[in-house]
């Protein structure tokens, strides 16, 4: 009897098996602000290893591996070729350019790879992988307490989340509303967004004392310093502002359920009737099979803190009824992230 023909293929195992292969080699050129140089020109292997202070060896084969993944462009080859960004690289990964996204790039490749090596010792303990684990301080407690984490951290959640504030901001229909307040808001770029395409709305971006100055000089760089209010306070313990919209982006995925519900009603109580609370996360399929992201996102919440977790869209639902919101909606955004929304 002849053996049964295989008809299954490996590669996909091998593929994401060896991922971080690739994921690894994108962190370092970013760490090393490769992308950035190569903004300015082209410039051959020899001109970037000076400038990179690379040594001969894998020259090539760490330039050309960026060409093969797309990310880089090149004209001739080895010690002939002269190297430049591809469109995408060169737009999303130049510092000096508004729409760099690299700060959660550079957080990935300077904390959390690291921190996913120790993922099996978090599935089987349920605690954090990261600083904590060595006797450090909780992750939000050590960023804050940094100015150079803390800055780091702020680029990380503007960086993986601009697209979708720019999104949400034009497609969200604001035509109810005249105030909105984010919670949680960081370096202020989901107000910023919403302020720039929607001139009726006066914005609030709230968050810790530490964070003030960082959003401050973010509105005052944009232009926005009338149009988007900067201030400080802790959701947990003080009061939202009163506001016909109020927004979390990436925050709730941060706690427990005890800890989402708390700032769930939080929102409740300062919305007016009609008001919306808009949440802006990686929100997981309810049948939880095809939202890799989200599901991933999930487990890095794992890795990063004492009981975050990602959580579908049935999960909002059933958390913001349970405070006392009478509908809901789903507003996809790019890529994997959405806005669940609930109206008072």
């Amino acid at each position: 009897m002849e053996a049964a023909q295989i008809t299954v293929d490996p590669s996909k195992i091998l593929q994401v098996g060896t991922g971080f292969f690739g994921t690894k080699t994108l962190l370092t050129a970013v760490n090393m602000e490769l992308f950035t140089v190569l903004a300015k020109r082209e410039l051959s292997g020899k001109d970037i290893q000076s400038r990179l202070g690379l040594h001969s060896r894998s020259l090539y084969d760490f330039l050309d591996a960026l060409v093969a993944m797309d990310f880089l462009k090149r004209k001739g080859l080895k010690e002939s070729a002269l190297y430049s960004n591809a469109e995408d690289a060169d737009f999303f990964l130049d510092k000096n350019k508004s729409s760099y996204i690299g700060g959660i790039l550079e957080m990935c490749n300077n904390r959390l790879y690291p921190f996913w090596n120790n993922l099996e010792d978090g599935l089987k303990t349920g605690l954090p992988q990261n600083e904590t684990k060595n006797g450090g301080k909780p992750i939000f407690e050590a960023i804050y307490a940094d100015p150079k984490k803390l800055r780091e951290f702020v680029r990380a959640m503007a960086g993986v989340q601009m697209g979708n504030f720019i999104e949400f901001a034009k497609t969200f229909n604001f035509s109810k509303y005249k105030t909105l307040c984010d919670i949680g808001g960081a370096g202020g770029f989901l107000a910023a967004h919403v302020a720039m395409n929607n001139q009726h709305i006066q914005c609030t971006s709230i968050d810790l004392p530490q964070v003030e100055p960082i959003a401050k000089e973010n509105m005052q760089n944009m232009g926005l310093k009338d149009k988007v209010q900067v201030t400080s306070g802790d959701f947990f313990t003080d009061d939202f502002p009163k506001s016909d919209v109020i927004t979390m982006g990436n925050i709730l995925h941060d706690w427990g359920t005890n800890d989402k519900k708390i700032l769930i009603k939080k929102a409740y109580a300062a919305l007016p009737e009609g008001g919306a609370f808009v949440v802006i996360e990686n929100i997981i399929d309810n049948e939880r099979n095809k939202n890799a992201f989200g599901l991933l996102m999930s487990l890095n919440m794992l890795i990063e803190t004492e009981a975050g977790y990602d959580f579908s869209f049935s999960d909002f639902d059933h958390m913001v009824k349970e405070a006392g919101f009478k509908s809901t909606s789903l507003l996809p955004l790019t890529g994997a992230t959405s806005a669940a929304i609930a109206i008072k």
